[in-house]
């Protein structure tokens, strides 16, 4: 183990392996490897920004509770199959709730990775969910820093919306999963009628994007996933893949 790799947490220990590129000099100085490099990385839209702001991250546990309450459809699919000791990443991870779930589900010796833009949420999550199994990146989902086939499932909840070119987000996602592996994707979606216009209109303006299921499913399959189940809630779309 190198002098830097040492000065990691465990669990970002273990992430090294699946980076495209190490960093020489690991910055972990938050607790999360930054791999934002020395640019900054501006927030796509108003509503992004909100989200990235310490606002958005005071505000994320209170709307999530009642969501989940509330609405069946921000609930992780029952069909998502991680294996004891295999691989996660949390693309978009938030204060690391779903990476934390993910954490306990692959076991002591599995790993689950976290990665966003927004360092509050970033902040929040190694306070509160970090562990042994359990570490954070920042990092942009329109390059993401793994290679190819480095994980066993891979989750990506109500954040595509947000990043644009959310079609090569999606074609990299694949990538990073290994054969058998599964995606679970969740976007807003919006059906004809009035709806489907005002979803469309409060969109364009708050840099907000829906998703057809068709075309989700199309893009997966050209992409290499192999099975693709879609299921609409409500406004929420939930794409089930397997590689």
């Amino acid at each position: 183990m190198t002098t830097a790799a040492a000065s990691l947490p465990e669990a970002l220990v273990r992430a090294l392996p699946l980076l495209r590129v190490q960093p020489s000099e690991p910055r972990v100085e938050r607790g999360y490897l930054d791999l934002s490099g020395d640019e900054p990385m501006p927030a796509s839209g108003s509503i992004q920004a909100v989200w990235e702001s310490g606002i958005g991250a005071a505000l994320y546990d209170p709307l999530q509770a009642f969501a989940r309450r509330l609405f069946t459809f921000a609930r992780l699919p029952g069909s998502l199959r991680l294996p004891v000791g295999g691989r996660a990443l949390d693309i978009g991870c938030g204060p690391g709730d779903i990476t934390a779930a993910l954490g306990r589900a692959a076991g002591p010796h599995g790993l689950a990775l976290g990665m966003d833009v927004s360092v509050p949420m970033l902040e929040r999550a190694v306070r509160d969910k970090g562990a042994a199994n359990v570490g954070f990146l920042r990092a942009d989902a329109r390059q993401l820093p793994f290679r190819d086939a480095g994980f066993d499932l891979v989750t990506c909840v109500a954040v595509l919306q947000l990043i644009p070119e959310p079609r090569s987000v999606l074609a990299q996602t694949a990538s990073v999963l290994a054969p058998g592996g599964q995606l679970a994707l969740m976007v807003p979606t919006v059906r004809g009628g009035l709806f489907d216009r005002l979803a469309r209109l409060l969109g364009t303006a708050g840099e907000l994007q829906f998703f057809d299921p068709d075309q989700v499913a199309a893009d997966l399959h050209d992409n290499g996933m192999s099975t693709v189940h879609t299921r609409r809630h409500g406004p929420a779309l939930w794409v089930v893949a397997r590689r």
